[in-house]
């Protein structure tokens, strides 16, 4: 996806937009990476996908992703993945170069911006990627037991996590899709007291044996809003290499595991389907 070229110079391309499902979708191009976008909806960053280098993870939070599909495995072991929201697909697209013969199923509600993606940021069709139309929780529902060696939830709509999606209910089906020995990782969002992401963590704890959190020290001291990833997994986590991943990482973050992790949600209570809520907006500064 090339730009024009002018003079003899390739001219940057241009950034599209276009009305989907959730609101205005931008496709920014990257002035570094010629062949690089970053995706918004109504202003909000999803997704950055580099077409000419899938292994590339600009945002923070899909490096920390990335490293959890690169330690659910040994290295070049095809893996099944289940990604609930899929938005320019940047992890598929990750597992599917770094894993080959990977096996994967997205779900994503908005499927005008799966159209979109399919034509402005086209993936190879090689790769073992399928893209369901549908709800994250219904297309979980599908699924037959013990599909998955990992399932990513990454939804947002309007960026804010769906309540049916951090229930202790919700789980229970991520639970039944995954393998014995299976991983399950979930990208969240929430800033200040962080009563939402504690809430999460004990829900995640009463259903698994090992729970980690990878985030940003300055999110995790409540100092400012922004995404924290948790891992979960009835064996023991690669807590190690994930920590000295995540803290040479360009914007070096914090994994918290064990003891700390449980005095951090200490007292929160278990979200159910009866209790959930939508993760907090973020404040309108987040992303001006």
């Amino acid at each position: 996806m090339a730009g024009k070229r002018q003079g003899g110079r390739a001219r940057t391309p241009d950034t599209v937009e276009a009305p989907v499902d959730g609101g205005l979708a931008t496709l920014v191009p990257d002035r570094e990476r010629p062949d690089a976008w970053t995706l918004l909806i109504d202003g909000a960053p999803q997704s950055h996908v580099d077409l000419a280098d899938p292994a590339h993870l600009d945002f923070s939070y899909q490096r920390r992703l990335g490293h959890l599909i690169d330690l659910a495995a040994p290295p070049g072991r095809p893996l099944r993945v289940l990604h609930l929201g899929g938005g320019a697909l940047t992890l598929a697209r990750y597992t599917a170069h770094t894993r080959p013969r990977s096996t994967q199923q997205v779900v994503e509600l908005d499927t005008a911006l799966v159209e979109l993606v399919r034509a402005r940021l086209p993936w190879d069709r090689t790769w073992r990627i399928k893209v369901r139309g549908g709800d994250a929780r219904a297309g979980l529902a599908k699924l037959p037991d013990g599909w998955a060696d990992l399932v990513i939830a990454d939804v947002f709509g309007g960026a804010r996590t769906p309540a049916h999606l951090t229930s202790a209910e919700f789980l229970t089906e991520v639970r039944r899709v995954l393998r014995p020995g299976g991983h399950y990782a979930a990208n969240l969002a929430d800033g200040g007291r962080l009563d939402f992401l504690r809430a999460q963590i004990a829900t995640v704890r009463a259903a698994f044996a090992e729970v980690a959190l990878a985030a940003d020290p300055a999110v995790l001291r409540g100092k400012r809003f922004g995404n924290l990833i948790l891992y979960a997994a009835d064996q023991p986590l690669p807590v190690a290499e994930l920590t000295r991943r995540v803290a040479s990482d360009p914007h070096p973050g914090r994994v918290d595991h064990g003891p700390p992790l449980t005095a951090f949600a200490a007292g929160a209570p278990i979200t159910t389907d009866a209790t959930a809520a939508p993760s907090p907006a973020p404040p309108e500064s987040v992303f001006c």
